[in-house]
């Protein structure tokens, strides 16, 4: 059995933190300063990360490339089967005109103006999506959207992947609160809970946030009453059903009621008409369907929730549901800080989200009247868009699983936890670093999740506060991950330049992170009481 090593450059765990993090910096270097396409970013941290876990952590090289190939396993299925079908959908809906009649359903009942269909579009509607698939789809589909209206490629997707942190943590109807609960041994409730009063104040202040990097402080000043509805309705709503209802439903709830209460309020209210920001009149003119009704447009999205939901309210995914203890890697690694065997199980569940969202795209196929051709074809477009986001997306979740197997990220989870009275301003980093490696929440959860509680028993700090704000800290690392990134653009026409998209949000994902850091201190030491009881 391979003993992981703490400290192995020279016994000092500064020395050894700096090296651990080198893959991590190589990876931000080459896509935030060199703007190399995400894939030669991911493939340079692996080489680095598998020449230091075997030449400094002594990972023997059989474990290394074992658990490499374990993470690359995870990184298809689940995780890219999930964004092959999603995108599988909306290239369907490409195909049936069901995109054009969205667009049509935009233009129609939003008012002409982009900063609102920014917001509607990006916030409220790709809420929805993360609730139901996430991993990048969301970034992908409202980019689209956003692009056909009249938004540059790289500022769509900027704004879109900013929106995108507000409903991370409760993503894919809870499964990140569900796993954080099961790594930490602490009641998932009140974990859920205590997400809620994290995030609730960033749903709030996003689209103010996404607007004044759009349009400044004229654009606030004329569009506030809108800003205040969305991430208002969406914040409340938040709080209240993570808290009080459920909060599996958190994201569907939030995302439904934004949505429904922002489009009613631009019913009664609209922003004074700025040309500066009116869609082009060619787009609007040539964006009426001839047959189709715009209400049509919801048809598949109407279509996929349902059926997401369903299938995990009756546990369907479960059939099936298969644990594969990985050859070679199950139990031969030992985490020396929590003194436990390290297990290497793929969890294969041939009916998991996936392929729900493959039966929705064949009911909304039969549907809409896309014939055999059409959906091999659009099969086709899909694996066209994603085969660079899979490839992407298994070296960056090959080197997650390098990292954690050989010990490096305990190294740097033990480094961080050093800080002491500090550490509450620090833990949203932690998840900060493992979504960016693994670009999900639940991963994150699954990585740190029980790092920040034993940190945080030995400070006396709360254990449910810390927890969670692994997970809070986690979809501030979103909108850098690579995963997300590379998935984002699949859709358009920035293949290659994952690196410009990285530059543009990462500074964001630096303020969000340092402000909820500054929460978590805040909630910490001055008001303890909003912290959840187990």
């Amino acid at each position: 059995m391979f003993n992981q090593l703490l400290t192995p450059v020279a016994g000092s765990l500064p020395l050894s933190f700096v090296i651990a993090a080198l893959p991590i910096a190589v990876v931000l270097a080459l896509l935030g300063v060199a703007q190399r396409p995400a894939w030669q970013s991911s493939l340079a941290g692996l080489i680095v990360g598998l020449v230091i876990a075997i030449g400094v952590w002594q990972m023997p090289a059989g474990l290394a490339f074992d658990s490499v190939a374990n993470g690359i396993v995870f990184a298809v299925w689940p995780v890219m089967w999930i964004v092959f079908t999603a995108l599988l959908l909306y290239n369907i809906a490409v195909a049936a005109g069901r995109f054009d009649a969205f667009r049509d359903w935009v233009l129609e009942h939003l008012p002409n103006d982009r900063r609102v269909i920014l917001v509607v579009v990006a916030f409220c509607f790709g809420a929805l999506l993360e609730g139901i698939a996430g991993f990048g789809t969301p970034v992908a589909i409202t980019s689209s959207l956003l692009i056909m209206v009249g938004f540059r490629p790289l500022e769509a997707l900027t704004y879109t992947l900013i929106f995108n942190t507000a409903p991370v943590a409760f993503g894919a109807l809870g499964v990140p609160i569900t796993v954080l609960g099961a790594v930490t041994h602490l009641p998932a409730l009140p974990l859920g809970q205590m997400v809620g009063r994290q995030l609730p104040f960033f749903a709030f202040m996003l689209p103010f946030y996404v607007m004044a990097l759009y349009g400044g402080r004229r654009s606030l000043a004329a569009v506030w009453p809108m800003l205040l509805i969305a991430g208002g309705s969406f914040a409340l709503t938040q709080f209240v059903v993570s808290n009080y209802v459920n909060y599996a439903l958190t994201d569907v709830l939030s995302s439904l009621v934004s949505l429904i209460i922002t489009v009613s309020f631009l019913k009664l209210w609209r922003p004074a008409h700025d040309p500066a920001y009116a869609v082009a009149s060619d787009i609007r003119e040539g964006a009426r369907h001839e047959t189709l009704s715009p209400w049509s447009a919801w048809l598949p999205w109407v279509l996929v929730s349902v059926v997401v939901i369903v299938w995990t309210i009756l546990k369907i995914f479960l059939i099936g549901d298969t644990k594969i203890a990985w050859p070679g890697l199950h139990k031969a690694v030992f985490i020396t800080l929590y003194k436990t065997p390290y297990a290497a199980i793929w969890d294969f569940q041939p009916l998991g989200t996936g392929t729900a969202i493959l039966l929705a795209a064949v009911i909304a196929a039969a549907l809409m009247g896309v014939g055999p051709a059409g959906f091999l074809k659009a099969i086709g477009d899909t694996w066209r868009q994603t085969r660079i986001a899979i490839l992407t997306v298994a070296l960056i979740v090959g080197l997650a699983f390098l990292m954690n197997y050989s010990g490096m990220t305990y190294t740097l989870g033990l480094g961080v936890a050093s800080l002491g009275i500090l550490f509450p301003l620090v833990s949203p980093f932690l998840g900060w670093v493992a979504v960016f490696l693994s670009g999900s929440d639940t991963s994150g959860n699954a990585l740190f999740g029980n790092l920040q509680v034993v940190a945080a028993n030995q400070l006396q700090l709360n254990p449910v506060l810390i927890a969670a704000t692994n997970s809070s800290g986690g979809v501030m690392g979103k909108m850098i991950s690579p995963q997300n990134i590379a998935t984002g653009v699949s859709t358009t026409e920035l293949k290659g330049q994952e690196g410009v998209v990285f530059a543009r949000t990462f500074i964001h994902s630096i303020i969000m992170t340092i402000l909820l850091g500054l929460l978590v201190l805040v909630q910490q030491y001055i008001i303890p009481g909003i912290i959840p009881t187990p």
